[in-house]
Formats: C-alpha cells, sequence, structure tokens
C-alpha cells in the first residue's frame, strides 16, 4: 500500500516579515498552489491510496476560502485516494474553522482533538487534531493499538521531546512513548526540516515548501510504500524556489562601488532567492537600503550586515585622550580568560557605539 505524506504547507501565508519586495508574498502563495497541484498529480498517476497532511496545511487568520476550494476541488481529482489531515497550531479545528464548517469532500478525514481510528482493510490508520493554537497535552499515553497484526499508523502535529516552554505549548510528545505504542509509521508535522527517526517509522517530512531563509535546502513530500510490514520511503523534492546565504567578506573592500560590483557579481540560479551576509571588519560605512537600490539581481531579496568598524584599539589606547581611555579599558575586557562569544559581540557592538560618541 502506498502513500504520500507531507506537512507544513501553511497556505496563504503573509511573509511578511521574508522582503522588502511587495510581490514576493505573492510569488510564494503562487509557489504553494503550483506544488500541491504537483503532489495530486504524482498520487494520480501512481495509484497512491493514501495521502498523509500532518497539520498546518493553511493559515487560520490568512486563508481565503478561495484557496480552500482550490484545495478541495484538487481532492476531488483524486476520489480513490484517502486523505487524513491533522489540524496543527496554525490551523486548529475551531468552531468557525473551514475544517469544521466548510463542505470537504468523501474522501477527507479530518480529526479532532480526541484520538480517532480509521479502519480499513489491512491498515488502521489513528490521528489527532489541535482545537486550538496550543495543546500542552494531547494524551498520547493513554493511546493503545487495537490490533497489532495490521499496519499501524499515526497522523498527529507536534514536537519531539520539546525542551522548552514555547515547544512544550505545541504538542510535545516523548519520543520513546511513541516507540513503545507500536506504530509502524508516525506521520508527524510541525518541525520545517526534514527528519527521519527509528528506521523511518518517525518522520517529519519538514515544510512542503521554504518559507524563509531559516529554511535552507530542498524541500517537498515523503513517498513511501508497505511491503510485507516493511516501511519502504524516500524523500522527493518539489519547491520550484530554494532559499540560499551567500556571505561576503568586506575586509578587503575598500569602497562601496567595489562592494556593489562585488555582489551584483555573485552567481545564483534563477530558481533561487538570495540573502547576502555582509561580515568582517569593515573600511566605510555601510547602509544597506541604499544597496538594495544599487542591485542589479532581483534574487537578492536580503542583505544582513553582520560587519565591524575596524578599529586598532592597540593603537588608539596610547591617545591621550578620553577614546584612548576607552580603548584601553575596552582591550581589558576582550582580554579577560574565558570569555563567551557573547559577551565578545557585546562588547565589540560597545565599542563601535563608544567609538561614534567620542567622534
Amino acid at each position: 500500500m502506498k502513500f504520500v505524506h507531507i506537512a507544513d504547507m501553511h497556505f496563504d501565508s503573509p511573509f511578511v516579515n521574508l522582503s522588502d519586495r511587495e510581490t514576493l508574498g505573492d510569488l510564494k502563495r503562487l509557489e504553494q498552489r503550483k506544488v500541491f497541484k504537483k503532489i495530486i498529480d504524482y498520487i494520480k498517476e501512481n495509484n497512491i491510496e493514501l495521502f498523509f497532511i500532518s497539520g498546518d496545511l493553511y493559515e487560520h487568520q490568512y486563508i481565503r476560502k478561495s484557496t480552500i476550494e482550490y484545495i478541495n476541488e484538487l481532492f476531488k481529482e483524486i476520489p480513490d485516494t484517502k486523505i487524513f489531515i491533522s489540524p496543527g497550531n496554525h490551523e486548529p479545528f475551531l468552531k468557525n474553522s473551514y475544517y469544521n464548517k466548510y463542505n470537504w469532500n468523501d474522501n477527507v478525514k479530518i480529526f479532532s482533538s480526541k484520538f480517532e481510528k480509521v479502519d480499513l482493510e489491512e491498515i488502521n490508520i489513528y490521528g489527532y487534531g489541535f482545537d486550538d493554537f496550543y495543546c500542552t497535552d494531547c494524551g498520547i499515553e493513554n493511546l493503545n493499538i487495537e490490533n497489532p497484526n495490521k499496519i499501524n499508523i499515526l497522523v498527529i502535529h507536534g514536537t519531539l521531546d520539546g525542551a522548552n516552554l514555547q515547544e512544550k505549548q505545541y504538542n510535545s510528545i516523548n519520543k520513546n512513548t511513541l516507540i513503545k505504542k507500536g506504530f509502524d509509521y508516525i506521520a508527524l508535522g510541525h518541525i520545517h526540516k526534514m527528519q527521519v527517526l527509528e528506521n523511518s517509522k518517525i518522520v517529519y517530512p519538514g515544510s512542503t515548501i521554504a518559507l524563509g531563509f531559516d529554511e535552507l535546502g530542498k524541500h517537498g513530500m515523503i513517498v513511501g510504500e508497505f511491503i510485507d510490514g516493511e516501511i519502504k520511503s524516500s524523500f522527493i523534492p518539489l519547491a520550484e524556489t530554494e532559499f540560499v546565504e551567500k556571505v561576503i567578506d568586506v575586509t578587503d573592500i575598500i569602497s562601496n562601488d567595489e562592494l556593489i560590483e562585488k555582489i551584483n557579481s555573485i552567481e545564483m540560479d534563477n530558481n533561487q532567492f538570495v540573502k547576502i551576509i555582509l561580515q568582517g571588519k569593515r573600511n566605510f560605512e555601510i547602509d544597506t537600503y541604499e544597496l538594495y537600490k544599487l542591485l542589479t539581481k532581483e534574487r537578492i531579496i536580503k542583505i544582513k550586515n553582520k560587519t565591524k568598524i575596524k578599529y586598532d584599539l592597540n593603537l588608539i589606547k596610547n591617545d591621550v585622550t578620553l577614546k584612548g581611555i576607552f580603548a584601553g579599558e575596552m582591550l581589558k575586557r576582550l582580554s579577560k580568560e574565558n570569555i563567551s562569544e557573547e559577551e565578545k559581540e557585546i562588547l565589540e557592538k560597545a565599542i563601535e557605539i563608544g567609538f561614534e560618541a567620542l567622534e
């Protein structure tokens, strides 16, 4: 029996923090539609029996009815495929949600906040869905497989072994508890980076398309098959665009014009959105907003300035001025044993602000 597993599509995400370019959000939302159509076409062409969507299919706050209708029309194209959706923290099963009030196609099963089991001939599908934007306890400890002789699958949105308070608010599940339950495949969602654990039995497919620069690399879907009780699965990339970071060291660059030439000469593919990270010791002031105006490559959508002013503290400390006294004091602090990187960064920023104030 063959399946497709996706999660974290986030249909109609506003992408407000992605770029200053107004059209980029529209381009990414169009990509969401195109990629979802690719998935449905793959399911049709390969006679996939099961389709698992492990939460955050859409954004509750921003989703348009037209997008829901687009999704459901595609579901109608695969009537022989059973679709199982586990609502996540971005689109919980609320009273006024489309999961609750929309008339979905007959092949769609949407799980609620009580564990449910769907009996199929060879497989039992268990599922759970958020009913609010937070979930601190889904009650996984009380869930037991009824028929271990069948293939048993769990579809759920959540965090494995949530370590901090924020993670624990998004259905933190103990991995060892999950393993002991004995599921043959656990279709997870919530973590946007693909993770395959426990001999491919516990799987995060990652976000279906990259949603920002914190999601570098390929994105897509998991496809798999159960053969004689064994799982064979693989990852298929789908996203039409990819986020990449390019680093430029400005230490040996002596002018703004030279920096612009350097940025404009960077090689990039047509399917890439690029963030430029400037680092090193700068010889001149860098205004990122002015840089944007002079860029020739539209694929560069972010510039992050992580440079530091080039100061010779050992030279400046000899000055009989406030700057000299300040430089000497900062050198002492930077020379302390066991200074952490965080402390060093704070001091370097303090040096920069201090020298600007003493000009």
